[in-house]
């Protein structure tokens, strides 16, 4: 598949553009300080995966900045800590606070001159609104779960995404999806025939982090480490080469 055989680009934002990861691990320090022996990256990270994707399957209604409450109420339970509701509240706000990866704002900058640009996220749309301004572009489109009633992989933000871009004359086949997170994107993709682009941030990393193990491996079409490299490849590709 080539880059030129698409006319839309579809993110996943939280793991993709933004660096989810690292505003986790710092907005959790209130709770990981508290921690009799200190817990790995990972294992924090792999922690916050299974209430989060618990969570969203049992209340996909529940606005993301809400439900992040929760997971951080889970997270002090589990590890038998102490934790406020209100810092619960206060961690479910951090998601405006969550840097961009340093190589996002520019490969979108570029992206924008060639591409419709589309977000379908699992967050709300206060959260979303915060981030959207470290990532230096306006998108042509904003879908997030509190739009959809549902949470990714289920495919119903999906099929709502493509319903509305059908409307505005984008088909499925001028789609590319592109995300970092194989649980959460890559799979429904398959699911439903969308072809896929994974931005692999993790690649020098072990294990899946902030998302779920999706078990066996998705297919996908293209795969980069990083926007810049989609942004380059891209500029080979118009230049010939």
């Amino acid at each position: 598949m080539k880059l030129s055989d698409v006319t839309t680009l579809t993110f996943d934002c939280y793991g993709t553009l933004i660096d989810w990861e690292s505003g986790m691990i710092a907005a959790l320090t209130p709770l990981t300080d508290r921690l009799p022996a200190p817990l790995s990256r990972n294992a924090i990270l792999q922690a916050h995966a299974r209430h989060e994707s618990e969570q969203q399957r049992q209340t996909p209604a529940k606005p993301y900045r809400d439900l992040l409450a929760v997971v951080y109420k889970r997270l002090a339970e589990e590890w038998g800590v102490p934790a406020t509701w209100d810092e619960c509240l206060r961690y479910g706000l951090s998601v405006g606070d969550w840097p961009a990866f340093p190589d996002t704002p520019e490969a979108l900058a570029y992206l924008k001159q060639h591409y419709t640009l589309v977000i379908l996220s699992n967050v709300d749309n206060q959260s979303f609104a915060a981030s959207n301004r470290r990532l230096g572009i306006v998108f042509d489109a904003v879908f997030t779960a509190e739009d959809t009633g549902a949470y990714k992989p289920s495919l119903s933000g999906f099929h709502y995404m493509l319903d509305k871009l059908a409307a505005r004359g984008i088909g499925k086949e001028s789609i590319l999806h592109t995300a970092e997170s194989l649980f959460h994107d890559h799979g429904p993709a398959n699911a439903i025939g969308l072809a896929s682009c994974w931005i692999h941030r993790r690649h020098a990393e072990e294990g899946f982090g902030a998302t779920m193990d999706p078990g066996r491996t998705p297919r996908y079409d293209l795969r980069f480490t990083s926007m810049a490299a989609l942004a380059e490849a891209h500029r080979r590709e118009r230049a010939g080469g």
